[in-house]
C-alpha cells in the first residue's frame, strides 16, 4: 500500500494520495503521500460512509468533483477531508473475488477535471494491490493445507502427486512475486512440501544444495512430466534457456537424464 501510494503521488496529477486495507468492515488509512497537514492521519472509513465507503459498497470508483457540496455521499469525514483542504476526491476500491478489500484515494486542493487518462494510474495501482492480495490469500490457503512431515508418510499416490503439482505451481507463483514478505511465506510452504521427501533422505552435498531458484523451478516442472516447451511456456522462458537450466541441475545432481535428476532431488529432499 505504501509503495502504491508513493508511486501514485509521483505519477498522477493529484497532489495528495492515501489509502488503506479493510478490516472488520472499516478501512484504516495506513499510507499517505503529499498531505499538507495531519488531518487524514489514521482516518477510519466505515463501509457505506463517505466517498470511499460508498465506493466499497458499489464496488466501483467514485468521484466528488466538489467534495464540500457533494450530495450523493454522507459527510462523516468532512473534518478530515476538508481539514486537509481537499476539493476534488477520487476513491478507487481494491477488489478481489467481488469483494472490496481496501480503498485508494486521490485528491486535489482545487476543483480539477477528471478524465480516464487522469485516473488510469489509480486503477492500475488498485489492480496491482488486488493481485498481491490474491497471491497472499492463496499462499495462506496452501500454508493451511500443507502436510507436515509426520502426516506425509500416510499420503496416497494421488495425494502425493497433487502435492508435487502444488509445489511446482508455488515455484511459478514465487517467480512472479516481488514482495519479499510474500516470497518468504511461499518459501515456508515449499519447505513444508519438500519435507515429505526428507524422511530418510540422503544428505545433500554443497553443490546439490546450491541449485539456483530457476534450476529448481525447471526441475519441479520436469517432475510433473512437462516437456522443455511446456516448461518454457509455464515459466515464460525461452526453450533454450530451459535446457541450460536443466543441464546445470543435472550436473549438480550427478544425473545423466532429467528423470534421474528428479529422482535424485527427491531423495535428498529438494523436491517432494
Amino acid at each position: 500500500m505504501s509503495r502504491a501510494v508513493d508511486d501514485l503521488a509521483r505519477t498522477t496529477r493529484f497532489p495528495v494520495v492515501f489509502g488503506g486495507l479493510e478490516t472488520g468492515g472499516a478501512v484504516t488509512v495506513s499510507a499517505i503521500a503529499g498531505a499538507r497537514s495531519h488531518a487524514i492521519d489514521d482516518l477510519v472509513v466505515r463501509t457505506g460512509r463517505g466517498l470511499g465507503g460508498a465506493a466499497m459498497v458499489e464496488k466501483r470508483p467514485r468521484l466528488a468533483l466538489d467534495y464540500r457540496t457533494a450530495r450523493s455521499i454522507t459527510h462523516d469525514y468532512d473534518r478530515a477531508i476538508l481539514g486537509e483542504g481537499i476539493a476534488t476526491l477520487v476513491a478507487v476500491p481494491i477488489m478481489t473475488a467481488g469483494r472490496a478489500r481496501g480503498i485508494l484515494y486521490c485528491g486535489s486542493w482545487s476543483q480539477a477535471p477528471v478524465g480516464d487518462a487522469v485516473v488510469r494510474p489509480a486503477f492500475q495501482a488498485a489492480d496491482a494491490i488486488a493481485t498481491e492480495l490474491r497471491i497472499r490469500d492463496e499462499v495462506q490457503r496452501r500454508l493451511s493445507l500443507a502436510p507436515t512431515a509426520e502426516t506425509a508418510a500416510g499420503l496416497s499416490a494421488a495425494a502425493r502427486e497433487d502435492l508435487r503439482e502444488s509445489f511446482a505451481e508455488l515455484r511459478t507463483i514465487a517467480a512472479a512475486v516481488t514482495d519479499p514478505e510474500v516470497r518468504g511465506r511461499i518459501a515456508v510452504i515449499e519447505q513444508r512440501l519438500a519435507a515429505v521427501a526428507r524422511d530418510g533422505a540422503e544428505p545433500a552435498t554443497a553443490a546439490e544444495a546450491q541449485l539456483s531458484p530457476r534450476e529448481l523451478d525447471v526441475l519441479a516442472c520436469c517432475a510433473l512430466g512437462s516437456t522443455n516447451a511446456q516448461i518454457a511456456a509455464t515459466l515464460d522462458l525461452k526453450e533454450g534457456t530451459v535446457k541450460s537450466y536443466l543441464q546445470a541441475a543435472m550436473a549438480k545432481l550427478d544425473a545423466s537424464t532429467r528423470h534421474a535428476a528428479v529422482a535424485r532431488a527427491r531423495r535428498i529432499g529438494l523436491l517432494p
